[in-house]
């Protein structure tokens, strides 16, 4: 047996005792263990429990927290058949003081480097590499320093302005609500579910404020992606003229937003540059990092209004951080402003409904407005089933969410054990649509078709993944036609998935398209811009790819008239509350749930950990003055 047989590549050669067993164990990957030995080599740390911490922070960081609790050192996922409970774990404490004591957060005669952190705080010590502690601490700095002050409004003028912009409306209107908000504060959160009315909001804030203040005021429209710029974009647009706002800009992603140059680490806008722009919004900011987050912020001028907007029970940033959910749950002091609570007097009123989807505002709820924080709560997507079942998982009830699957009432169908034929059905009697429309060059008609029904799966790969489910899709649209389909041609009717953001033709990473007659012989493919379809040639496409299933995550922000949710197995780490309801929550008015009860059971129960410090404190550094 050669030393590479015995030591694979995913290994790392130099780890030994507690890194080796860890790292050969799956808990701990290669760049893991080097990373901690190599800021252990620099920093003059060689005691092992110190550097099995580190090793676990950028674990944590890895996937996907900001920071190592480490109060929950073992709340980590690793292969299926792996028992983590057997592994030697050290002694919590032992680990903790060794940290404490070492020289990577305390310093050394060996120099000034202290690349880790460790933060006090009252719910235990965090543990951070020094880039992510500073990014959290800009963060929470910013925030507070924009919390400090408010902007000088016409109190009158935004009174009448609300009245104009929500008329009829029934008290507790927090979509008014929010715009009240949004008027008097510089930072305001809108957090609500799909269909809740969020971006119908935004546009309503714009066309008050500029109302009250002037239509010179400069916006900056922004989201995490190509696609959900486009969006957000195509949503406002559609309202300007009912709502008389001027001057729309076009939206982009926030990397073009603070002015991202290739080949180069910062951005044109930052604390130096600030962004010209007196209000920024900023969609789907579930999916914003930690990272990006901060680069945010600190462009932003202290004087111009910023509005985060998304769904914080969604799946968030496949980076470091979740800082949307962090802002919505964290504990937040203070009264909420007198001028906010003049504005909507009358949605603080004792004598409003109790229960309801537009129930009375609850305590919890009136002390996050002092934090400029609103969330919607009424539904306009979907209702019913979907909607109980969505709040089911969302709540991480899992004996309702099995309850209502059992049922299967009208919009939920179930499927624990083998795939129905209804989805073949519906892959077929879809694409048959999408290619009617298709072939008479009607490319409004074919991107509507191709969003009756979506398979969406937790995986790429496996027999419950993307692949399988697209060549099963595949085989039976060609069985239909009585044609194989060639997926390396532009044929009439195959529906198309943009994989890489291209700005020159205006189609962004997660767009779905179609491919549609030009009328004179040839093809153009087809991709949704509000009423009139955006037309690419196709030789001018080079990243799109043939969508009969996706993943859950690339769906977000979509909405299908049925989806097809694929479960993996129970133990699939990638199974989470998150990701179930964010599959759910992508259905107007089926969802099909095709997957065991334990799979359910265990997507309601597993939650995205994602350690931070935005929820707590801001703690004290250990061995450091601030």
């Amino acid at each position: 047996m050669t030393e590479h047989d015995r030591f694979p590549a995913s290994v790392a050669q130099r780890g030994k005792g507690l890194l080796r067993t860890f790292d050969e164990a799956g808990v701990l990957t290669a760049a893991d263990v080097h990373v901690a030995l190599r800021l252990g080599k620099l920093g003059g740390e060689s005691d092992e429990a110190a550097l099995f911490a580190v090793a676990l922070a950028v674990r944590a960081v890895r996937a996907g927290s900001v920071c190592l609790d480490m109060t929950r050192l073992r709340d980590v996922t690793a292969d299926e058949d792996v028992d983590l409970d057997a592994l030697p774990w050290p002694d919590d404490d032992a680990v903790l003081e060794a940290v404490r004591r070492s020289p990577l957060v305390l310093g050394s005669e060996a120099g000034p480097l202290r690349p880790i952190l460790m933060i006090d705080t009252a719910d235990g010590p965090l543990l951070y590499l020094q880039r992510y502690y500073l990014q959290e601490r800009t963060i929470r700095d910013v925030l507070a320093d924009r919390a400090r002050s408010a902007p000088e409004v016409d109190v009158e003028a935004v009174a009448a302005a609300l009245d104009r912009y929500f008329p009829g409306s029934e008290p507790p209107d927090r979509q008014r609500i929010a715009a009240a908000v949004a008027a008097t504060a510089w930072t305001t959160v809108i957090a609500g579910g799909p269909g809740t009315g969020k971006t119908h909001t935004v546009a309503r804030i714009l066309a008050l404020l500029q109302s009250v203040h002037g239509p010179h005021l400069r916006l900056g429209l922004a989201a995490p992606t190509g696609k959900a710029a486009a969006r957000l974009r195509e949503s406002v647009e559609a309202q300007s003229e009912e709502l008389g706002l001027q001057n729309v800009p076009g939206a982009m992603t926030v990397h073009r937003l603070l002015g991202w140059r290739p080949g180069r680490s910062r951005f044109r806008h930052d604390a130096h540059n600030r962004l010209p722009y007196d209000v920024v919004v900023v969609d789907e900011t579930s999916m914003v990092s930690s990272t990006m987050m901060s680069r945010l912020l600190a462009a932003m001028r202290s004087d111009a209004r910023l509005i985060l907007v998304g769904d914080p029970d969604q799946l968030t940033s496949v980076d470091a951080g979740a800082v949307l959910a962090d802002l919505v749950a964290r504990p937040v002091t203070g009264p909420v402003p007198d001028v906010v609570t003049h504005l909507i007097a009358r949605d603080l009123a004792d004598d409003l409904p109790g229960d309801g989807p537009e129930r009375a505002l609850g305590t919890r709820e009136r002390r996050r407005l002092a934090a400029g924080i609103v969330r919607l709560s009424r539904g306009r997507r979907f209702g019913g089933a979907i909607a109980d079942l969505a709040v089911a998982v969302r709540d991480g009830d899992a004996d309702t969410a099995i309850d209502l699957l059992r049922a299967q009432p009208p919009g939920i169908e179930f499927h624990p054990d083998s795939a129905p034929d209804s989805v073949d059905r519906d892959v077929v009697t879809t694409a048959r649509a999408v290619v009617a429309a298709a072939d008479t060059g009607d490319a409004a008609a074919a991107l509507t078709a191709l969003e009756r029904h979506r398979i969406l799966c937790a995986h790429r790969e496996g027999p419950r993944g993307v692949r399988q489910w697209s060549a099963r899709a595949a085989e039976r649209i060609g069985a239909d036609r009585g044609s194989f389909l060639d997926e390396e041609t532009w044929y009439v009717g195959r529906p198309l998935l943009i994989t890489v953001n291209d700005h020159d033709n205006r189609v962004y990473n997660g767009d779905t398209g179609v491919v549609v007659s030009d009328g004179d012989g040839g093809v153009v493919a087809a991709f949704a811009r509000g009423d009139r379809p955006l037309l690419v040639h196709p030789s001018r496409l080079s990243s799109a790819v043939s969508v009969h299933a996706m993943t859950i995550h690339r769906s977000q922000g979509s909405q299908y008239d049925i989806v097809s949710v694929v479960l993996p197995d129970d133990t699939s780490s990638l199974l989470t509350r998150e990701l179930l309801y964010t599959a759910v929550t992508r259905a107007k008015s089926v969802v099909r749930v095709l997957g065991s009860e334990d799979a359910v059971r265990s997507g309601v129960r597993r939650r995205v950990l994602r350690a931070s410090g935005l929820r707590r404190d801001p703690g004290t550094p250990v061995g450091r003055d601030g």
